[in-house]
This record gives C-alpha cells, sequence and structure tokens, in this order.
C-alpha cells in the first residue's frame, strides 16, 4: 500500500501552496465538486495536466458562494485564468429529479450533503470572479458549460436560454474534452505574457481564443466578419420568436460536433457573436494514456476525514478503457461531449492502472468496472478512416450498424484476460451499459462473429456481478426510433442467448433493462404496451427513470419545440405532471396499488384490448 504526503494532492489552500514552497499560482481551478485526485473527475485530470505542462495549479472545491467570498479571494490572483468546472454532472441534473424536485443527496459531495454547490455553478463562479478580479481571465470548462454554449432550453427555467458565455461574462469556454485545448491556450498565454508586465487584455484574449480549436468565445457583431465555410446559425432573437428554427439550428450543432473536420459555428446574441470554433481531431492513442498516466493519487483529498463520497464509492475500483461512444442516442450527451471516435488506452497504460488499484488501502481483489460510455466499443472504428472523415452520422450503429465499422471484440477479450492474470484480481465486472445490437451484429468476416460470439459468453459467464445491466429503453419500435435505439427484438434475441447460457453454465443471473418513460415520440397506449411486453417476458421493472430535457440532445430540442430537428417534423411529447405520471405508473402494473389508475387511464382512451393482456378477460 503507498503512504501519501498532503503534497502528493494539488493544493486547495494557501498553507498547502505554501508546502510547495510557491509564491505565486499560474491557473486555479473551481470546481463544483469535491475534490478527488482521480482521472473520473474532470478538475482532477486538467489539474494534472497542467501540472505536467510545468504549471503551477491549485484547486478550491466547492467554495463558499454565500459568505463573504473568502473562498474565492484565499488564493489571489492566478497568473494565467481562472478554470471554472460545475463538476462531472450537470448542476441542474444534479440537484433535481424529473419532476424538478430536490434530491436528497449530491452524489459528488462529501456525506451526500445536497448544499453545498449552487444552481449553474459555471454562472455563479463566473460572476464572482469577475466582480473580484476583473481583469484575470475566466475559462469555463465541463459538461454544464460544454452544453450550454449556444442557445439551448433549459427545462428548470422552461425556456431558451442564451450561450452561458453570456450570463456568466466568463472571457472563453472550453467545450468537450479540454485536455488538448487548455494545453494549447495556456502555452499561448504564456507566450504572450513574456513580452510584457500587464495582464492580457480582453482583445488579446480573443485573439488568442480565436485560433485554438473547441474553444467558444463572444465578439462584438460590429467587429466579426464570418468566413465564407462558417455554419451561420439561426439568431438567439429569432429561435425565441420560432421554436422551429431552434430545432433546425440543433442538427449544425450536433453533426459538427460529429465530424472529424467540421466547421466553425456562428450565432447572434445581443448585438454579440457567439463564435465555437470547430473541436480538434479525435486524441492519439498516447495523448489519451498520458492524460490517464499522471500521478493520481485515486483518493479523495485529505481534508475530508474519510467522509463518504458517494460517486467515489462507485468508481474508485473501476478503469475506464475508451472515450467516445458511437451509439448516437438521442437523449444522451456523451458524443456531443465526447464524440462518436472511439479514443482506446493502450494495453500497458490499462495495466499499470489496474495495478495502482489493487495497491489502495481496501481493495479486496474484486474490479467493479473494465468499461467505458459503452462497455463493448474498445478499440472499434472505421475499416477504412479515409471514409470516417467525411462522414457526419451522428451514429454508426443507427439505423443499422455502418458496414465500414470494424466490431472485432478480440482487443477487448485480450484486456479483459490480461487484467485477470494480474496477481491480486481475483475477479473483474462489467459494470458499464453493454450494446448488445454490437453482439448480435452480423460481420462479413467470419472471425469477427467468431470474437463477438466468445465475448458474449466470456462476459455472461466470467464478468456479471449477478446481474448485467442493459438499455433497450422501450419497446415500441416507432419511439425506439427517434431514440436512435434498434428494435426491441433484438433485446429479445440476446435475453434468449443470455439466459440459454447461464443455463448451460448453471448460473442464476439477472439481465436488467433500463427503460425511458415520457420520451418525445412516446404516447400512453406505448408505455401500456411496454407492460404487456415486460409482463410477458416476466420483468418486474426497478431500473426505470422519465426523460430530463438536458441541453444539447436530440431529444429535448424536439420535447422543447415539437419538432424533430433532423426533419422538422411534428413530434408529440408529454409535458404536464399528469401526462408524465401517466406514462410512468404502467412501469408499475404489478403493483396494487398502481392498478385502478391504470385501469381507468387505459378505459379512458379505449383500449379494453391491453386491460385483458396485462389483467386477463372478466369471466
Amino acid at each position: 500500500m503507498k503512504e501519501y504526503r498532503l503534497t502528493d494532492w494539488l493544493p486547495t489552500t494557501k498553507k498547502e501552496v505554501e508546502l510547495r514552497g510557491w509564491n505565486e499560482l499560474d491557473v486555479i481551478l473551481f470546481s463544483g465538486d469535491a475534490y478527488v485526485d482521480h482521472p473520473s473527475f474532470g478538475p482532477a485530470v486538467i489539474g494534472r495536466i497542467l501540472e505536467a505542462e510545468g504549471l503551477k495549479v491549485a484547486i478550491i472545491p466547492q467554495p463558499n458562494w454565500r459568505d463573504d467570498l473568502r473562498d474565492f479571494k484565499k488564493l489571489g490572483r492566478p497568473r494565467l485564468f481562472f478554470g471554472i468546472s460545475a463538476g462531472c454532472m450537470d448542476s441542474m441534473v444534479n440537484k433535481y429529479t424529473a419532476n424538478k424536485r430536490l434530491r436528497s443527496e449530491d452524489a459528488y459531495t462529501p456525506d451526500g450533503r445536497p448544499d453545498m454547490r449552487p444552481e449553474y455553478p459555471s454562472i455563479v463562479y463566473s460572476q464572482i470572479l469577475k466582480k473580484l478580479y476583473p481583469d484575470v481571465p475566466v475559462v469555463l470548462g465541463s459538461i454544464e458549460a460544454s452544453m450550454r454554449r449556444l442557445s439551448h432550453y433549459d427545462y428548470w427555467q422552461d425556456k431558451v436560454q442564451k450561450s452561458i458565455l453570456c450570463d456568466s461574462g466568463a472571457d472563453m469556454l472550453i467545450y468537450g474534452m479540454g485536455e488538448k485545448p487548455i494545453v494549447e491556450l495556456v502555452q499561448q498565454m504564456k507566450n504572450q505574457l513574456s513580452t510584457k508586465e500587464s495582464p492580457l487584455t480582453g482583445n488579446e484574449l480573443k485573439k488568442i481564443a480565436a485560433g485554438i480549436p473547441q474553444i467558444a468565445y463572444l465578439s462584438r457583431a460590429s467587429e466579426w466578419t464570418p468566413a465564407e465555410d462558417d455554419i451561420q446559425l439561426y439568431s438567439h432573437e429569432e429561435c425565441l420568436a420560432d421554436k422551429k428554427k431552434q430545432a433546425s439550428n440543433f442538427r449544425h450543432i450536433e453533426e459538427e460536433s460529429n465530424k472529424y473536420a467540421a466547421s466553425r459555428i456562428t450565432q447572434a446574441v445581443d448585438n454579440k457573436i457567439v463564435v465555437v470554433n470547430p473541436p480538434y481531431p479525435p486524441m492519439s492513442q498516447e495523448e489519451l494514456d498520458h492524460a490517464f498516466d499522471l500521478p493520481y493519487t485515486r483518493l479523495p483529498h485529505p481534508k475530508y476525514k474519510g467522509k463518504r463520497i458517494p460517486a467515489y464509492d462507485m468508481i474508485k475500483f473501476s478503469i475506464n478503457l475508451h472515450r467516445g461512444c458511437f451509439g448516437g442516442c438521442a437523449f444522451c450527451t456523451i458524443s456531443a461531449h465526447q464524440g462518436k471516435f472511439i479514443v482506446s488506452r493502450s494495453k500497458k497504460s490499462i495495466l499499470n492502472e489496474v495495478k495502482e488499484v489493487i495497491q489502495l488501502p481496501d481493495f479486496k481483489g474484486y474490479l467493479s468496472d473494465l468499461g467505458g460510455p459503452s462497455a463493448n466499443m474498445y478499440q472499434m472504428k472505421g475499416k477504412d478512416e479515409s471514409i470516417c472523415k467525411k462522414c457526419k452520422r451522428p451514429s454508426c450503429i443507427h439505423p443499422k450498424v455502418c458496414p465500414n465499422l470494424n466490431s472485432d471484440h478480440r482487443p477487448l477479450l485480450d484486456i479483459y484476460k490480461a487484467v485477470d492474470a494480474l496477481p491480486g484480481i481475483k475477479k473483474s465486472f462489467i459494470g458499464s451499459g453493454v450494446r448488445y445490437d454490437l453482439l448480435l451484429h452480423q460481420s462479413k468476416d467470419a472471425a469477427i462473429n467468431r470474437s463477438t460470439n466468445e465475448y458474449t459468453r466470456e462476459l455472461i459467464v466470467n464478468h456479471v456481478s449477478g446481474r448485467l445491466k442493459v438499455a433497450p429503453e422501450h419497446t415500441s419500435d416507432r419511439v425506439l426510433s427517434i431514440m436512435r435505439k434498434p428494435s426491441f427484438d433484438l433485446f429479445e434475441t440476446f435475453k434468449k442467448i443470455f439466459d440459454r447460457i447461464n443455463r448451460e453454465e448453471n448460473l442464476r443471473q439477472q439481465l436488467i433493462p433500463y427503460f425511458i418513460s415520457s420520451h418525445p415520440g412516446c404516447k400512453e397506449e406505448d408505455m401500456a404496451e411496454l407492460a404487456v411486453i415486460t409482463k410477458r417476458l416476466d420483468f418486474h421493472l426497478e431500473q426505470v427513470q422519465d426523460f430530463t430535457p438536458t441541453p444539447m440532445t436530440v431529444a429535448t430540442e424536439a420535447w422543447y419545440t415539437g419538432f424533430h430537428p433532423y426533419t422538422l417534423e411534428p413530434v408529440f411529447s408529454a409535458k404536464t405532471q399528469r401526462e408524465k405520471l401517466a406514462q410512468r405508473q404502467f412501469f408499475f402494473w404489478y403493483k396494487p396499488e398502481e392498478r385502478k389508475n391504470i385501469l381507468n387511464e387505459l378505459r379512458r382512451i379505449g383500449r379494453q384490448d391491453l386491460i385483458d393482456k396485462l389483467y386477463g378477460k372478466k369471466k
């Protein structure tokens, strides 16, 4: 077991800064989450990346924004900039349920306290810092800012909001995974400052931001000259006046987020122009390894004195194998943030991290997850990458698997076997969701099909901790098409394989399906049909959720505008509390307390046939 000193974490107080012998900081990061020095926590990654560049970096986690603001003053002004992360989750998803009720626990806070971050920390922290230090640049990052870089529908305020750059007063915003843009930014800022004594001016900052991919910033409309290949979205004011224009904008935003070589996007708002530079091409394996191989302690900061941080408990014995997801699910922000192109870590980097986990004080030999955004996409990419570089499809597997996709599971099998062979590992589980449509895909290459069959058996026999999570999300093909998910027939096929392998191996494992109610396109009859089908399959559902509109997803734009962003055809969504509860109750058809309401609802919509299927015909 490793022994750590306080200086093994990035400093969080003046005393910790002094312990390192520093009298000035280059960058100060503010985080809405507790400080866990682990590669699954964004502020820790950015802090370590900057440290590796030779910078003096500190993190101030969960500053108190209600008092005399001493947390914002205690380390003074940094030489380069303040960086702000609202946290690993959108702050409003973190704080409220789909029904807009306050959650009782914040998973990223010691002891789960729910009152340690404000709503929209990106805005609150930025405004405070700009008031205290008006001449110090403020740079936004994290999922909250990333998904709010342009006009977006905010479910909690029930209105279309401007780019978060407008309300926060921040100088620029890094969207997506920030390692490459943040390094380029500090290099350029250092170069500029080396020739002058005074802080960088606003115009100097804009000049720097304009040349770095994956950065968004504001420019005065009177000073802006568009380039010929810019994509100019409908203005914020036009979106407020016409929902169809807001929906239309989103198609461009999503397509450019998922292209190998994208265009710059601009949008007018309040006599200003929001400029979103195109993203970097996908990272190389060496670059991703570098981010994971930095000297993380993998532990919460000692200041928490052993308090439970629920999100850390979930991931402390897990290993992330890759970034990106090519599923393109309509309700998910992963591809908008990480991109659809898979970037996989090397076997060496993965095994080195597993060896670090083995050294943790309470590790008992069981890895909770060897996964990623989707567990079984490791090393998968286009056979001919030149085709991928021209592609703008948001999904490589919907409406069907792209013939150019290499769906070989052998590299992942090799990782599983190498990890399980390490001394100190008793068993590795797969906690991330598995794409069963990839497991059922028939390639033209017989060797790949054999690898898929081998992977399926290996997964079910050796890597399921009693329950395997999969996400069919619905049973209606019409709703699934809007969700960009495969037909429920594939789930039924996979369930038969799962059950057969369990019988053959004398195992008693469960398949746990996830479903969503109130998704755009879903009506009460669809939920009733879902109840009938899951009853036939003998599922008593537990893992269920109401659709929550989150910024910058196809589903959210359809939910708010009433139009599908790609076709601009009308889409129904359940919006009122009554409509949403009417859909959700069908998950629980088997509960006596729900039966009366379900019967009344089905009689109201004239579906005696569904009553008969759920509860039997009256004799």
